[in-house]
């Protein structure tokens, strides 16, 4: 099956070679007047409007051919664009959907203390060697993470505000808690960090 992406392009070459072979045409030169003698052609006949015919559509042909080479080098430059885009974010659904398996592997981690440690030692591991992998596959697709600290400032295009209270000792607009860490997709939000922030007055 031809790739779609390849006909446009293909169109625009054809044209150029066309267009070429007419530019190719248009500019040989024309026939001596010795060869226009011998050939009976009468070079006094060539008036000045047939050369201003001859010329205009010499000019005619070469503007044809400067914009069919200008489209060409822009749909070169939109089919790169596009192919960069779908590389890099192309699996951005997948990536988003993932995110609460981290949250789950997140907060069994939280879960482990000293205790379940010792008991049950190989289920933590495997636990912890589990998100190391998630992690890995993250930073290998361009996904990293936003965490936000306590007492950072809001930042309203990577932070998402789950509440607000008036916490003592803290400042209106700073963070008070984090309830879920947020990601980023290359240059690209994939998912607010949910956050509490502060609205103490004082």
């Amino acid at each position: 099956m031809a790739d779609p992406k390849k006909e446009p392009i293909e169109d625009i070459e054809a044209a150029i070679e066309e267009i070429m072979g007419e530019q190719a045409e248009a500019d040989e030169p024309l026939q001596s007047l010795d060869d226009m003698a011998e050939e009976g052609v009468d070079h006094d006949a060539l008036d000045q409007d047939t050369i201003d015919a001859l010329t205009a559509e010499r000019d005619e042909l070469r503007d044809k051919f400067m914009r069919a080479l200008a489209d060409a080098e822009n749909m070169r430059k939109r089919a790169d664009r596009d192919r960069r885009e779908a590389e890099n974010y192309g699996g951005s659904k997948l990536a988003r959907d993932m995110l609460p398996v981290y949250d789950s592997m997140k907060r069994a981690l939280d879960a482990i203390d000293d205790d379940l440690r010792e008991r049950a030692s190989g289920l933590t591991e495997g636990i912890e060697l589990t998100m190391r992998a998630l992690l890995d596959i993250f930073s290998k697709h361009g996904i990293t993470i936003l965490a936000p600290e306590i007492g950072e400032r809001f930042d309203p295009e990577h932070h998402e505000a789950m509440f607000e209270a008036p916490v003592p000792d803290t400042k209106k607009g700073h963070i008070i808690q984090v309830m879920a860490e947020g990601f980023m997709l290359h240059d690209r939000l994939l998912r607010p960090a949910q956050v509490g922030v502060s609205s103490n007055p004082g």
